[in-house]
């Protein structure tokens, strides 16, 4: 009989700057129009929540948090494609979700592809809701993109 493998022992840390060579390089994997080193460098550089998580010492996965106004807002989060399907974006979402509560905010916002099915399946699972969409938001290949807004509200139960 088979058993089936166990989730990849993995550890969720503080983002330092000395990973952003890997993070640059799993974003430029990831995305056609991706965030270059300098905007993840500001977005250590303005204190937002930036974590990552690894396996194996490697950088596998990366979320970037920013929090004000009562509110937060979900930057970016992405997995190595190599490492996809493993939970490791749920694990990230976990702990930035951790964090914003951390910080009493009371609602979480994000943007997403509406095409990125994978990744709104995991908001929608976490409990965010399209609020609304943000016309042409994204870089395309053939254009422009819309957003999809997703929202949750924080409660001290979740």
């Amino acid at each position: 009989m088979i058993m089936p493998t166990a989730e990849p022992p993995s550890n969720v840390r503080v983002m330092v700057h000395d990973d952003l060579k890997q993070i640059s390089d799993i974003e430029r994997r990831s995305y056609d129009f991706p965030w270059s080193h300098g905007v993840f460098r500001d977005c250590l550089l303005a204190g937002y929540h930036c974590i990552v998580i690894e396996r194996a010492d490697t950088v596998v996965g990366y979320a970037i948090l920013s929090v004000a106004a009562g509110e937060a807002h979900i930057l970016n989060l992405c997995v190595d494609s190599a490492h996809r399907h493993l939970r490791y974006g749920e694990r990230l979402l976990d702990e930035i979700l951790l964090r914003a509560r951390g910080a009493e905010v009371n609602e979480i916002f994000l943007e997403v592809r509406p095409s990125n099915i994978a990744a709104l399946a995991l908001y929608k699972k976490k409990g965010f809701h399209e609020i609304t969409q943000r016309p042409a938001y994204y870089q395309a290949k053939d254009g422009r993109e819309d957003a999809a807004v997703l929202c949750k509200v924080l409660n001290k139960r979740d």
